[in-house]
């Protein structure tokens, strides 16, 4: 393969992201300490080839261009979907740090080819990628609805939105209870927050199904444990704690004992969301979409292939 040494070290941005998408999928937890490395030889390789556009000639101004919309766009528009919900704070964080060490389209050498094969007019790679991963993740709801469809579950639209599981496999889940104990919602009680609050009672889910009223009463609790972050796996340790004698399930005194705020929950949010694992036998719960997965399969397309998009719009002749 015939290519320069920053495309080359560029490289290295996929099996990093290949093994994100896997933590993603097992633990909905990437370490953020993966991405300052990258950034670091981003920051170097840009400079690198900086140096030889500093002529200004007319191809070194798109090239800076396209640079600047890397830099300045893609980046800040990464920010700016995680402030907003869109996706997860290692989501914004790998494209953020994508936007760096891409910015530009690489090129790989092969006998009778040059990788990428489709390159866009922009000529920004941090786009392509991006555009690359919404596509994929757009077949995401299809996929859900096809495994439902599967597994018997026809109901719409919730079909195309979640899944529905036995409330045993809680235990291992991500996502949020679709479920209320009035109807539906797209944002229910986080999961991680459910293995919170269990961690800080020390109990456990069968306890919580078999016994409902005891843990119900506020006066059972004695002691509360170390609640974790809700991911999977975590264990317990003692902490100790009080809570007041008005407080169902004890959901107001965990809010008020954990340092965090569990990612949004509220007292009456959790006392919905146990009354409905207590209740019910199976549950439809939002299992939300793991954006690093679709990023990493549209990186591995972008460096091979190119733009997904970019190539549909070629071969209608729109371009």
């Amino acid at each position: 393969m015939n290519a320069t040494l920053p495309d080359i070290l560029r490289l290295v941005i996929v099996p990093v992201l290949g093994w994100a998408a896997w933590r993603d999928i097992e633990t909905r937890r990437v370490p953020s300490v993966i991405w300052y490395p990258l950034v670091a030889l981003g920051v170097v390789l840009l400079a690198w080839d900086t140096l030889p556009h500093l002529a200004f000639a007319p191809e070194d101004i798109l090239y800076f261009v396209r640079v600047g919309i890397s830099l300045l766009f893609v980046a800040p528009l990464s920010y700016i979907f995680w402030r907003l919900g869109g996706f997860g704070g290692a989501d914004a964080k790998a494209l953020i740090t994508i936007s760096i060490l891409v910015p530009t389209f690489p090129q790989y050498l092969l006998p009778g080819l040059s990788l990428p094969t489709v390159r866009t007019t922009l000529g920004v790679f941090s786009m392509t990628i991006l555009t690359n991963t919404v596509v994929l993740a757009v077949g995401y709801p299809l996929a859900l609805a096809a495994r439902n469809l599967a597994d018997g579950n026809a109901e719409l639209p919730l079909m195309f939105l979640g899944r529905r599981i036995p409330v045993g496999s809680l235990a291992t889940a991500h996502g949020r209870l679709f479920e209320t104990t009035t109807g539906y919602t797209r944002n229910g009680l986080d999961i991680d927050a459910l293995r919170m609050y269990l961690r800080w009672r020390g109990t456990t889910l069968s306890e919580l199904r078999e016994h409902p009223d005891k843990l119900r009463d506020p006066t059972s609790i004695t002691e509360t444990h170390d609640p974790t972050d809700g991911a999977v796996g975590d264990g317990m340790a003692v902490d100790g704690g009080t809570v007041e004698t008005e407080d169902p399930w004890g959901a107001a005194a965990f809010l008020d004992d954990i340092d965090s705020t569990a990612y949004g929950t509220t007292p009456e949010k959790l006392r919905d969301g146990l009354q409905v694992v207590a209740s019910q036998d199976e549950v439809w719960i939002s299992p939300g979409i793991p954006f690093i997965v679709p990023m990493f399969v549209g990186t591995v397309i972008a460096f091979t292939y190119g733009d997904i998009v970019f190539g549909i719009v070629g071969a209608l002749g729109l371009v």
